[in-house]
């Protein structure tokens, strides 16, 4: 077969796994489990706390001691052995031990495709900038088919959703096998234990714009998982109104959420020349506002007339909200950081952003609904303005605080 296509369907497989049951968890933690906006955020807090440290662990592990390929697998046969425990819990504290346990073996692996893929790539010789995104795309597009199969089997308010991405765990840990094998680096022996944590890259804040810069990664962090969590739950519960109970949008709820996914796959092709035309912070800003948009068209949508029509609008700029923040911000803290310090520096930007950005998020979200539930009914429009009125004040204070002048050229200056 060949090695491009093997690759794709290795990161189809990787994204596959994740979409069977994240958009549909937090709909199942509340329509079937019965979960409060409170607890139903502490699950998803485990996805930040899973992803501050593990990722780096298990790379040093990788890097030291224990092929890439190897331990890829591991994580995702012990991972479907997780999903399986955590069909069968119904109640708060197994639920959040499983899901944690679970994510700390997922999160790593997310890394570790990458560095599987493009260790495959340069050792046969391939343009890794060039060839890798074509094959990275099609994760994505396996997110979006698990989240379809998902909702068109009504497998997401139940526990079906979790065994059907176990089994897929067990088909991608199989296939890794059949990958080429990619061998430990010899060099990583020699880096400090704070270098391979990306520690070391916290001396990145004694500069007034790369502070600034990850402070706003962490707020607008604490953004980018909050629609995922709640979108679907958000969509089913329009289905307690007689008049929206039959549509489209409430019986295929996670269908509708994929488009969001489907907008990421197009907007990320837009990238090179919104940064090369308006520079970092313009982009920024243009994510920010999105995410603005984003929020405020779920606060006035609903599954019919102009409020559908706000649903599938802010499905749409999702692409823009999370693209241009996630691959923007990766390719600024890649040109600004000493190329010492360049693996370290996009560590941090992920620990701020799917670490910390993430428990923030997903707690206040929780703390919000819970908030503005009364008698088991949610006041989603007033939640979602709330959450389009944060965004838009980080939009703001972003505009004013950080610094940066626009270099065209200096794009092309990346060095590796």
């Amino acid at each position: 077969m060949n090695l491009k296509i093997k690759l794709t369907i290795f990161n189809f497989l990787e994204f596959f796994i994740f979409g069977a049951w994240l958009l549909s968890f937090g709909k199942y933690m509340g329509a079937t489990l019965q979960f409060t906006g409170g607890k139903i955020g502490a699950v998803f807090m485990t996805l930040g706390f899973a992803s501050l440290i593990m990722p780096g662990i298990f790379g040093i592990i990788a890097d030291r001691w224990l092929s890439p390929n190897k331990l890829f697998a591991l994580l995702h046969f012990g991972g479907a052995v997780l999903l399986y425990f955590m069909a069968q819990q119904h109640d708060f504290d197994g639920l959040w031990l499983f899901t944690l346990l679970y994510l700390m073996l997922y999160m790593p692996s997310i890394g570790l495709d990458n560095t599987i893929s493009y260790c495959i790539l340069q050792r046969n010789d391939y343009d890794v900038v060039k060839t890798f995104p074509p094959i990275r795309v099609w994760g994505t597009i396996g997110f979006i088919i698990a989240t379809w199969i998902t909702d068109g089997f009504g497998w997401g308010l139940n526990e079906k959703q979790f065994y059907f991405a176990a089994a897929a765990s067990v088909a991608l840990g199989l296939y890794t096998f059949t990958l080429p094998g990619c061998p430990l680096d010899k060099s990583a022996e020699k880096k400090s234990l704070a270098q391979a944590l990306g520690l070391d890259a916290f001396k990145l804040f004694a500069q007034y714009k790369m502070a600034i810069f990850f402070i706003f990664a962490m707020l607008l962090g604490a953004a980018l998982q909050i629609t995922n969590m709640w979108g679907e739950a958000f969509l089913h519960d329009f289905g307690d109104v007689k008049a929206f109970g039959d549509t489209f949008i409430v019986k295929h709820n996670g269908i509708v959420m994929s488009l969001s996914q489907i907008s990421e796959t197009l907007f990320i092709l837009t990238i090179p020349f919104f940064l090369k035309r308006f520079g970092i912070k313009k982009v920024m800003l243009m994510s920010m506002f999105a995410w603005v948009l984003r929020f405020g068209l779920f606060g006035i949508g609903s599954p019919v007339g102009l409020g559908a029509v706000a649903l599938i609008l802010s499905m749409i700029v999702y692409g823009m909200a999370f693209d241009f923040f996630n691959i923007s911000g990766s390719l600024f803290v890649e040109q600004e950081a000493d190329k010492k310090i360049r693996a370290s520096a996009q560590g941090l930007f992920i620990i701020m952003t799917n670490g910390i950005g993430a428990i923030i998020g997903a707690y206040g979200s929780g703390y919000i609904i819970d908030m503005f539930t009364k008698n088991g009914g949610k006041d989603w429009a007033t939640i979602w303005f709330i959450f389009a009125a944060y965004a838009l004040v980080i939009a703001i204070l972003f505009a004013v605080l950080f610094k940066y002048k626009h270099d065209p050229e200096k794009l092309g200056e990346i060095k590796h």
